[in-house]
């Protein structure tokens, strides 16, 4: 089936994200988490925390592209300390970034709106342990919104032009 993604589309995904508890929803393209290839879109409001974490598995590469709005990306070192930060802006000159498999990574919206696409190989298989980031706080935890501060923080300063 032949899926138009438009203006409409993400402003019905934005509209969602500010309403759910996570604050972000998916949007899948692939017809089931058995699917070789994973295309979705992610609608993502600040305030949003996704735990640092990594895919072990070496055909999990992923690759994001930026919509609308900003997006802050955080690489980690294995131990725990935070290094590069970039920022995806929809039609800015970083607008999106290719992930190698194995190295830990966290993204956030750096303003309400955001939007962008992600790919990677399927099928769908939850974060485990060894993937997960020990040293960072678990999603809905007393320390996620102070930590995901620290991290929008180290991508402060000018956005998109």
């Amino acid at each position: 089936m032949i899926r138009l993604i438009d203006q409409s589309l993400l402003a019905d995904l934005i509209g969602a994200a500010r309403q759910a508890p996570r604050l972000r929803v998916h949007r899948n393209f692939h017809p089931d988490d058995a699917s070789p290839a994973h295309r979705l879109l992610i609608a993502i409001e600040p305030g949003s925390y996704v735990p640092p974490h990594r895919h072990l598995n070496p055909d999990k590469d992923e690759t994001l592209l930026v919509l609308r709005g900003s997006l802050g990306v955080v690489f980690f070192e294995a131990a725990g300390q935070s290094g590069r930060c970039h920022v995806l802006c929809a039609g800015g000159e970083s607008l999106g970034i290719d992930i190698p498999h194995g190295v830990y990574h966290t993204v956030f919206a750096l303003e309400t709106g955001t939007v962008f696409f992600e790919a990677k190989a399927g099928p769908y298989v939850p974060v485990s342990a060894d993937e997960r980031a020990a040293w960072a706080p678990a999603e809905g935890s007393g320390e996620a919104a102070t930590y995901l501060e620290g991290l929008m923080e180290r991508c402060a300063g000018p956005l998109c032009d």
